[in-house]
């Protein structure tokens, strides 16, 4: 088989895998919600259900970028669906016996397979692109990183289809075979030894030494923690007590959304305007971050943040939700075109040989801003409401801005670093 060929042949298998496990993440999520909160839980409750899943994606994107450079791209990516068959057959417990600890446990490896997942294709892109081609990679990256979020979203609305029709014992099952079949053609089908590096990298080189890969990895944990800090637990929770919209209601705008920002992402390079001449550097990252960091401020100043009793209508429609709906578009938009070029930069940056060590640290630091947002949106939301959450989203995207002051000014300047 031709180089080129053989390497479209693995660009589809890595990405339908993704494909594949986002999916089943997204309506496992979704199932775990509406289960425990037909068992009577509160919201904030079942946000903690999820923190071993976050916790555990720091260690993992930690650890699995080292263990990729030593074993293989394509074995931590098996590995990965692997355990999230464990955790989906664990859910097929009796349901009497699905407490909090057995769930939160489920939780946990499916964190460690959906983080073992993402580094190897993100990784794998790198290692499928001539380094020449960086207007190719960026859109590769951008069309995987996209399509993993809308296919997630699609998962919202997957998992509460199945719900509904088949229970959440059926539901889990449903997905654990589809999900078998997927894992038996990746074992056969994915390339031996991709992303291996030529010589085993000791355990420190799990601590990247790259400048712009440390700075980016920093940018990112803040651009995260700046989203989930009032995405995860505040909107929510302020939806359904606020404007008194039901959890269907909730769910399925939070899917749609969900969606509209993986196209968004999926499209970022033509929004960004670049071509092969003209790619995105540190300029670009600084740039989108700060336009940004203005949206969460101005939500917080507008009628939605406080939805104070009375308020006006336009066209018949409170003006609180509209400022908080139409604010939440606008943000994910903006902050989508942030994600896709900070998913660029870092397979730009990323070694050739052990790629995966790099995209395993930044992806750390992805995840510990995902928790470090989520623990902050319920403790800011239950002492100060939504404004004081969008007040630190702002703060945090600044910080974000701010740190990518460092990055360098020319696309790929990294990759010849560290």
């Amino acid at each position: 088989m031709r180089p080129a060929a053989h390497s479209v042949r693995q660009y589809l298998l890595i990405t339908g895998n993704y494909w594949a496990f986002t999916l089943t993440d997204g309506a496992l999520r979704m199932l775990v919600v509406l289960h425990f909160h037909d068992l009577g839980y509160s919201p904030l409750d079942i946000a903690l259900l999820f923190l071993f899943y976050e916790f555990f994606g720091v260690v993992t994107n930690l650890l699995g970028g080292w263990l990729g450079a030593r074993i293989g791209l394509n074995r931590t990516m098996n590995a990965g669906l692997a355990l999230q068959l464990v955790a989906l057959g664990m859910l097929l417990a009796p349901l009497g016996s699905l407490g909090v600890p057995w769930v939160m446990a489920a939780q946990a490896l499916s964190g460690i397979a959906k983080d073992l997942n993402k580094m190897s294709a993100k990784s794998a892109v790198k290692l499928l692109v001539p380094g020449r081609a960086q207007g190719r990679l960026y859109r590769l990256v951008a069309l995987l990183t996209g399509s993993k979020n809308a296919l997630k979203g699609v998962g919202f609305f997957l998992g509460g289809a199945l719900l509904a029709l088949y229970g959440f014992r059926g539901a889990v099952g449903a997905m654990l075979a589809a999900l078998a079949v997927v894992w038996l053609a990746s074992l056969v089908l994915l390339g031996r030894d991709l992303g291996r590096s030529r010589a085993a990298p000791p355990f420190r080189a799990i601590l990247s030494k790259s400048g712009p890969v440390n700075t980016l990895s920093a940018a990112r944990l803040f651009l995260f923690a700046a989203r989930d800090v009032w995405f995860v637990v505040a909107l929510p929770v302020h939806l359904s007590s606020a404007f008194d919209w039901s959890h269907i209601e909730v769910g399925s705008f939070l899917a749609l959304w969900v969606i509209g920002y993986g196209a968004v992402q999926a499209a970022a390079p033509r929004i960004t305007g670049a071509d092969a001449e003209r790619l995105p550097d540190g300029r670009a990252a600084t740039r989108w971050a700060g336009v940004l960091a203005v949206v969460p401020a101005l939500i917080a100043v507008s009628p939605g943040a406080a939805s104070f009793p009375g308020t006006a209508t336009v066209a018949g429609l409170p003006l609180a939700e509209l400022c908080l709906v139409g604010g939440l578009a606008l943000f994910g938009c903006l902050f989508a075109v942030n994600s896709s070029l900070h998913s660029y930069l870092i397979v730009s940056y990323a070694r050739e040989d052990g790629v995966s060590l790099d995209v395993g640290f930044y992806y750390m630091a992805n995840a510990a801003g995902r928790l470090a947002g989520t623990l902050l949106s319920g403790w800011l939301y239950q002492a100060q409401g939504l404004a004081a959450c969008l007040v630190a989203s702002a703060a945090l995207l600044l910080a974000a801005a701010l740190l990518s002051l460092g990055l360098p000014r020319r696309a790929g300047a990294g990759t010849r670093l560290g």
